[in-house]
């Protein structure tokens, strides 16, 4: 089964969160026809881009077409003073790891990770899906694909800007949170901070890494 990845937010805004979700490639492009219809959406799905009721229909059909997401989420108040504080693409780094990390125990030995390619540069991404890569070892794949042709994505950004506006307590965030709770209830959403130490480890890998540009 694919993961798909997406991020949203920034260090800047508050904080940022990642999702991951579990569905059929299937069921993704099924999901997403259903709710262009019912809403008449047209063009790419964006979290920022919905009102809350058509943010409702999305979670009802998420659990119609048998998705589940982890969610990590870092905000910037905890990371200190801000002289202190990592990049965001450190922070993008750190949230990967941790949420790859997460799903790897579920997914029976054959993970298949499907990431936004559209924050960083190719060669900055090409190099967190080695890191990815290597973190799978053996057991599955990682690439990177443009969210505006996978249907996948375009669900892990609604489900990460979710979080975001939770995160960063928005205008919206009280009735996000009762939208989002049934589904919080039935673990079809799991979400967690990063880890205290995986963001100090994280941001060491990637300021050794990163390519040159």
């Amino acid at each position: 089964m694919p993961i798909y990845i997406d991020e949203s937010g920034g260090l800047s805004a508050g904080a940022m969160t990642m999702a991951g979700v579990e569905i059929a490639e299937e069921d993704a492009d099924r999901l997403l026809r259903r709710f262009k219809a019912v809403t008449g959406l047209r063009g790419e799905l964006k979290g920022s881009r919905i009102d809350l009721v058509q943010r409702a229909l999305f979670f009802e059909l998420l659990e119609r077409f048998h998705g589940r997401a982890r969610i990590c989420v870092l905000h910037t108040e905890l990371l200190g003073a801000a002289e202190d504080r990592p990049t965001d693409f450190e922070a993008y780094v750190a949230l990967m790891k941790q949420l790859v990390g997460d799903w790897l125990p579920e997914t029976g030995g054959c993970a298949s990770f499907i990431v936004d390619e559209g924050r960083y540069s190719a060669l900055v991404l090409e190099d967190v899906r080695l890191d990815i890569a290597a973190m799978l070892a053996n057991f599955g794949t990682a690439h990177m694909e443009n969210s505006a042709r996978c249907p996948g994505i375009q669900i892990a950004d609604v489900i990460a800007n979710s979080y975001f506006n939770l995160a960063i307590q928005s205008g919206r965030s009280h009735r996000i949170a009762a939208i989002v709770e049934p589904f919080v209830q039935s673990h079809i959403l799991r979400s967690r901070p990063l880890a205290h130490g995986a963001q100090t480890a994280s941001v060491s890998h990637a300021a050794t890494s990163r390519p040159q540009r």
